[in-house]
Protein backbone atom coordinates (compact mmCIF):
# COMPACT_ATOMS: atom_id res chain seq x y z
CA UNK A 1 0.00 0.00 0.00
CA UNK A 2 1.36 3.67 -0.99
CA UNK A 3 2.04 6.27 1.44
CA UNK A 4 0.33 9.15 1.68
CA UNK A 5 2.55 12.15 0.53
CA UNK A 6 3.55 14.47 3.56
CA UNK A 7 2.49 17.91 3.19
CA UNK A 8 5.08 20.76 2.80
CA UNK A 9 4.85 24.20 4.99
CA UNK A 10 2.39 25.73 3.01
CA UNK A 11 0.62 22.87 2.84
CA UNK A 12 0.58 22.22 6.58
CA UNK A 13 0.08 25.73 7.17
CA UNK A 14 -3.26 25.35 5.60
CA UNK A 15 -4.32 22.12 7.16
CA UNK A 16 -4.14 23.31 10.89
CA UNK A 17 -5.90 26.61 9.73
CA UNK A 18 -8.59 24.02 8.23
CA UNK A 19 -8.46 22.64 11.76
CA UNK A 20 -8.70 25.47 13.26
CA UNK A 21 -11.55 26.55 11.64
CA UNK A 22 -13.22 23.50 12.00
CA UNK A 23 -13.04 23.42 15.65
CA UNK A 24 -14.63 26.74 15.95
CA UNK A 25 -17.04 26.75 13.79
CA UNK A 26 -19.94 25.31 15.75
CA UNK A 27 -19.99 27.06 18.78
CA UNK A 28 -19.76 30.04 16.33
CA UNK A 29 -22.68 28.80 14.49
CA UNK A 30 -24.34 28.87 17.60
CA UNK A 31 -23.94 32.23 19.29
CA UNK A 32 -25.07 33.35 15.59
CA UNK A 33 -28.09 31.15 16.41
CA UNK A 34 -28.45 32.41 19.69
CA UNK A 35 -28.67 35.91 18.56
CA UNK A 36 -31.13 35.12 16.56
CA UNK A 37 -33.64 34.07 18.85
CA UNK A 38 -32.71 36.95 21.07
CA UNK A 39 -34.02 39.46 18.12
CA UNK A 40 -36.99 37.67 17.23
CA UNK A 41 -38.23 36.17 20.75
CA UNK A 42 -40.14 38.61 23.72
CA UNK A 43 -40.49 35.68 25.79
CA UNK A 44 -38.35 36.29 29.17
CA UNK A 45 -37.31 33.01 29.56
CA UNK A 46 -36.92 32.54 26.01
CA UNK A 47 -34.33 35.51 25.89
CA UNK A 48 -32.84 33.98 28.96
CA UNK A 49 -32.38 30.48 27.78
CA UNK A 50 -30.61 32.25 25.06
CA UNK A 51 -28.38 34.42 26.39
CA UNK A 52 -27.10 31.67 28.44
CA UNK A 53 -26.62 29.47 25.50
CA UNK A 54 -24.56 32.50 23.76
CA UNK A 55 -22.64 32.67 26.88
CA UNK A 56 -21.56 29.28 26.95
CA UNK A 57 -20.51 28.60 23.37
CA UNK A 58 -18.76 31.63 23.60
CA UNK A 59 -16.62 30.61 26.29
CA UNK A 60 -16.00 27.41 24.50
CA UNK A 61 -15.16 29.26 21.58
CA UNK A 62 -12.83 31.59 23.40
CA UNK A 63 -11.03 28.23 25.27
CA UNK A 64 -10.48 26.55 21.86
CA UNK A 65 -8.94 29.45 20.10
CA UNK A 66 -6.48 30.50 23.19
CA UNK A 67 -5.88 26.11 22.84
CA UNK A 68 -5.26 27.02 19.06
CA UNK A 69 -2.96 29.99 19.94
CA UNK A 70 -0.64 28.16 22.14
CA UNK A 71 -0.45 24.74 20.35
CA UNK A 72 -0.26 25.79 16.78
CA UNK A 73 0.88 29.17 16.54
CA UNK A 74 3.29 31.23 17.12
CA UNK A 75 2.19 32.60 20.80
CA UNK A 76 4.48 33.86 23.31
CA UNK A 77 6.85 34.46 20.34
CA UNK A 78 8.88 37.06 21.85
CA UNK A 79 10.93 34.51 24.18
CA UNK A 80 11.65 30.36 23.35
CA UNK A 81 10.39 29.67 26.87
CA UNK A 82 6.14 29.53 27.98
CA UNK A 83 5.09 29.54 31.59
CA UNK A 84 3.60 25.98 32.89
CA UNK A 85 1.43 27.46 34.96
CA UNK A 86 -0.53 29.21 31.63
CA UNK A 87 0.10 26.06 29.92
CA UNK A 88 -1.87 24.10 33.19
CA UNK A 89 -4.49 27.12 32.48
CA UNK A 90 -5.18 26.88 28.46
CA UNK A 91 -4.98 23.26 28.70
CA UNK A 92 -7.90 22.98 31.73
CA UNK A 93 -9.96 25.48 30.08
CA UNK A 94 -9.86 23.39 27.13
CA UNK A 95 -10.14 19.95 28.36
CA UNK A 96 -12.88 20.68 30.40
CA UNK A 97 -15.44 22.86 28.79
CA UNK A 98 -17.21 20.24 26.89
CA UNK A 99 -18.35 18.75 30.57
CA UNK A 100 -17.37 15.54 29.91
CA UNK A 101 -14.20 15.30 31.13
CA UNK A 102 -11.22 16.25 34.04
CA UNK A 103 -8.12 17.24 33.98
CA UNK A 104 -5.21 16.64 36.70
CA UNK A 105 -2.12 18.21 36.02
CA UNK A 106 1.20 17.02 37.87
CA UNK A 107 4.26 19.23 37.14
CA UNK A 108 7.64 21.55 38.63
CA UNK A 109 6.29 25.08 38.89
CA UNK A 110 8.70 27.31 35.71
CA UNK A 111 9.14 27.24 32.05
CA UNK A 112 9.51 24.71 29.60
CA UNK A 113 10.60 25.61 25.81
CA UNK A 114 7.96 26.25 23.90
CA UNK A 115 7.92 23.61 20.85
CA UNK A 116 7.75 21.17 24.12
CA UNK A 117 4.80 22.90 25.91
CA UNK A 118 3.40 22.61 22.08
CA UNK A 119 3.87 19.07 22.22
CA UNK A 120 2.11 18.64 25.70
CA UNK A 121 -1.07 20.42 24.42
CA UNK A 122 -1.11 18.38 21.39
CA UNK A 123 -1.12 15.32 23.83
CA UNK A 124 -3.98 16.71 25.92
CA UNK A 125 -5.87 17.19 22.68
CA UNK A 126 -5.13 14.00 21.70
CA UNK A 127 -6.02 12.39 25.01
CA UNK A 128 -9.20 13.95 24.64
CA UNK A 129 -9.76 11.81 20.94
CA UNK A 130 -8.57 8.73 23.33
CA UNK A 131 -12.15 8.98 25.79
CA UNK A 132 -15.05 9.67 23.43
CA UNK A 133 -17.20 8.77 26.05
CA UNK A 134 -15.06 11.14 28.54
CA UNK A 135 -12.83 10.39 31.34
CA UNK A 136 -10.29 12.12 33.63
CA UNK A 137 -6.82 13.05 31.79
CA UNK A 138 -3.80 12.86 33.78
CA UNK A 139 -1.16 15.54 32.75
CA UNK A 140 2.50 14.64 33.95
CA UNK A 141 5.52 16.57 33.42
CA UNK A 142 8.92 14.98 35.22
CA UNK A 143 12.30 16.24 35.63
CA UNK A 144 13.65 19.63 35.04
CA UNK A 145 11.17 21.94 33.35
CA UNK A 146 14.55 22.68 30.55
CA UNK A 147 14.95 19.12 30.10
CA UNK A 148 11.41 17.17 30.88
CA UNK A 149 9.64 13.93 29.91
CA UNK A 150 6.20 14.03 30.46
CA UNK A 151 2.91 11.90 30.08
CA UNK A 152 -0.88 11.77 29.52
CA UNK A 153 -2.69 9.10 30.97
CA UNK A 154 -6.14 9.14 29.56
CA UNK A 155 -9.20 6.82 31.86
CA UNK A 156 -12.27 6.43 31.40
CA UNK A 157 -14.76 3.77 30.16
CA UNK A 158 -13.84 2.73 26.45
CA UNK A 159 -10.56 4.23 26.57
CA UNK A 160 -8.48 3.76 23.35
CA UNK A 161 -5.55 5.00 21.70
CA UNK A 162 -5.82 8.02 18.89
CA UNK A 163 -7.59 7.64 16.10
CA UNK A 164 -4.28 6.85 13.45
CA UNK A 165 -1.29 8.08 15.96
CA UNK A 166 0.34 4.22 15.89
CA UNK A 167 -0.09 4.44 12.17
CA UNK A 168 2.04 7.82 11.99
CA UNK A 169 4.46 6.79 14.79
CA UNK A 170 4.99 3.24 13.34
CA UNK A 171 4.75 4.42 9.77
CA UNK A 172 2.91 1.90 8.71
CA UNK A 173 -0.59 1.91 6.91
CA UNK A 174 -0.16 5.82 7.31
CA UNK A 175 -4.02 7.83 6.61
CA UNK A 176 -4.67 10.76 4.01
CA UNK A 177 -3.29 13.53 5.80
CA UNK A 178 -5.95 15.93 5.71
CA UNK A 179 -7.84 18.77 7.79
CA UNK A 180 -8.79 15.55 9.71
CA UNK A 181 -6.13 13.88 10.83
CA UNK A 182 -2.81 16.48 10.54
CA UNK A 183 -3.28 17.14 14.30
CA UNK A 184 -1.80 14.15 14.52
CA UNK A 185 0.66 14.22 11.93
CA UNK A 186 1.58 17.72 13.44
CA UNK A 187 1.95 16.22 16.81
CA UNK A 188 4.52 13.54 15.34
CA UNK A 189 6.48 16.19 13.80
CA UNK A 190 6.51 18.18 16.89
CA UNK A 191 7.65 15.14 19.22
CA UNK A 192 11.07 14.77 16.37
CA UNK A 193 11.63 18.99 16.54
CA UNK A 194 11.78 18.28 20.17
CA UNK A 195 13.71 15.21 19.78
CA UNK A 196 11.89 12.87 22.15
CA UNK A 197 10.61 9.64 21.69
CA UNK A 198 6.18 9.55 21.69
CA UNK A 199 4.69 5.98 22.71
CA UNK A 200 1.27 4.74 23.05
CA UNK A 201 1.22 2.36 26.15
CA UNK A 202 -1.77 0.42 28.16
CA UNK A 203 -1.97 0.47 31.61
CA UNK A 204 -4.36 -1.94 32.49
CA UNK A 205 -7.56 -0.34 30.83
CA UNK A 206 -5.93 3.12 30.54
CA UNK A 207 -3.95 4.83 27.61
CA UNK A 208 -0.72 6.66 28.32
CA UNK A 209 0.37 8.92 25.49
CA UNK A 210 4.23 9.44 26.82
CA UNK A 211 6.87 11.57 25.59
CA UNK A 212 11.02 11.02 26.67
CA UNK A 213 14.03 12.58 25.23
Amino acid sequence: MSQPAFPNDLELAALIASKVCHDVINPVGAINNGLEMLDEEDDPESRDYALDMIRNVTSQATARLKFARFAYGAAGSAGDAIDLRMAEEIAREYATKGGKHTLAWQGPVGYMAKDKVKLVLNLVSLGLSALLRGGELTVMIDQRPDHPAFAVRCRGQGARPPTHLIEFLTGQNMPPIDALTVQTYYTCRLAQQCRMRLEVLRDGADIILSARA
